[in-house]
């Protein structure tokens, strides 16, 4: 579906007609990506040298979260689970955005 799409309408009825391509399988989805189901919270709060509630505090996190991802009894949702990849792979970008 290769067509010039000239306003909001016909934008929203291309994406529609798209989405209905890939569910009837007819059209590849475009990049989909999601975070790996298990990241090892405990680790890189450790290799930065932080407390449960300074790692917590410093990214945003509840303590009491941060503290039950460590213990198993909760996972972290995708978007944190992505973050945390970010904070174990690029903490200085991280502390960049955040103004940390």
């Amino acid at each position: 579906m290769a067509e010039i799409v000239t306003n909001i309408a016909d934008e929203l009825l291309a994406s529609m007609q798209q989405a209905v391509d890939i569910m009837d399988g007819q059209m590849a989805p475009g990049r989909v990506w999601s975070p790996p189901a298990f990241v090892q919270v405990s680790e890189i709060r450790r290799r930065m040298n932080l407390s449960q509630r300074a790692f917590a505090e410093r990214y945003g996190f509840s303590a009491a979260a941060v503290r039950d991802w460590e213990q198993g009894r909760r996972t972290p949702e995708k978007a944190a689970r992505t973050l945390l990849m970010l904070i174990d792979r690029e903490p200085e970008a991280v502390e960049r955005v955040l103004g940390a």
